[in-house]
């Protein structure tokens, strides 16, 4: 009879559930994963082509170099990931960079040189810039998660504005005479490596533990993929998201602080177009723009990869112009791979 055959037929093993997200150094990768390494061929066959192109390419100055011009962009490329991953968008970085170090700039640089008004001491110059960085995170946050406004039609009308009021402070100018606060960042060295590159190094490994290892990491993929779930699951969606676009400008502030400190100035253009290069490095690196996937590791890859490129196409005499356009043809290649790798583009 059908019941003796269904009591007869054995009973199916359990299985085990799926393990949670693991770290890229722990355990066994799964296939999916495996994604977060594919940039990792590429930099190798780079450096590979950089040395063939200029024996200078894998000498300790210029590899110092390249990581030490890429580290400022590399926290606005952090701070956009994490933004990309809750299914947020933020294009008002670049001005932030730009416009935080720009207000303590005109508040501490003496007067009567440039645009300076010598308002307060030097040593304000670091808690000026990260407070005018968090304020428009604030901004930023309060109008897309209180009022529900579209993330980026905000962050695109906070970009226009932030640039505005930076042209606006310094008259078109640019700052200079930065007193030493503000160019320690940029200028000094740990250990006769820059400071900037080991802030950025820093920052990243703190990003991989946070989004591979704890709680906090994976709400921001749950937000991501479906907050409806997430909140029915108990996340406090909108406080991490409060967290999240606040931490994302406070990152771009400290970009701009350490820019500056390199350049011991502060232009009025300072960080325009720079936006273009964070979602090349971002979509190059495996952060989907729908939420909820890709990795920091994967991130760093990407701008990574994108700036060896550019001292390659430098000591190879290549001219400037056409480095724009080979990022378009990278993100373009990278969208075909994702399609072939992961079955759909990270759209």
């Amino acid at each position: 009879m059908p019941e003796t055959a269904l009591a007869d037929t054995p009973a199916p093993k359990p299985t085990k559930p799926e393990a949670g997200r693991k770290g890229l150094f722990g355990g066994r990768i799964p296939v999916a994963r495996l994604r977060d390494l594919a940039l990792v061929p590429a930099i190798v066959a780079i450096a590979i082509v950089g040395q063939i192109v200029n024996p200078v390419f894998l000498q300790g100055d210029n590899l110092i170099n390249v990581l030490q011009t890429m580290s400022e962009i590399a926290l606005l490329v952090l701070a956009q990931t994490m933004i990309l991953i809750v299914k947020k968008m933020d294009l008002s970085l670049e001005s932030t960079m730009g416009l935080a170090p720009g207000v303590a700039a005109l508040l501490v640089v003496p007067a009567g040189v440039g645009p300076g008004l010598r308002l307060l001491p030097g040593a304000w110059s670091i808690p000026i810039t990260l407070a005018v960085g968090a304020l428009i995170g604030v901004v930023n946050a309060l109008l897309i998660i209180r009022f529900g406004l579209n993330g980026f039609i905000v962050t695109l009308g906070m970009l226009i504005v932030l640039r505005g009021v930076l042209t606006g402070i310094s008259g078109g100018q640019t700052f200079f005479q930065l007193p030493e606060s503000m160019l320690y960042l940029g200028t000094a060295q740990w250990f006769g490596i820059p400071a900037s590159i080991w802030i950025c190094l820093a920052l990243f490994a703190v990003a991989i533990v946070v989004l591979g290892w704890t709680s906090f990491g994976r709400s921001l993929y749950a937000i991501g993929g479906n907050v409806d779930a997430a909140k029915a699951a108990g996340i406090r969606t909108d406080r991490v998201l409060w967290i999240v676009i606040v931490t994302g400008s406070l990152l771009a502030a400290l970009a701009g602080l350490m820019l500056s400190g390199r350049l011991a100035s502060v232009a009025s253009a300072q960080g325009n177009g720079y936006i273009f290069t964070v979602f090349a490095a971002a979509v190059i690196g495996g952060i989907s723009l729908n939420g909820g996937k890709g990795t920091m590791f994967g991130a760093f890859s990407g701008i990574l990869l994108l700036f060896m490129i550019q001292n390659v196409l430098t000591l190879a005499g290549v001219p400037a112009q056409w480095i724009g356009a080979l990022n378009g043809l990278i993100i373009l290649v990278a969208l075909s791979i994702s399609r072939i790798t992961g079955g759909k583009v990270q759209e």
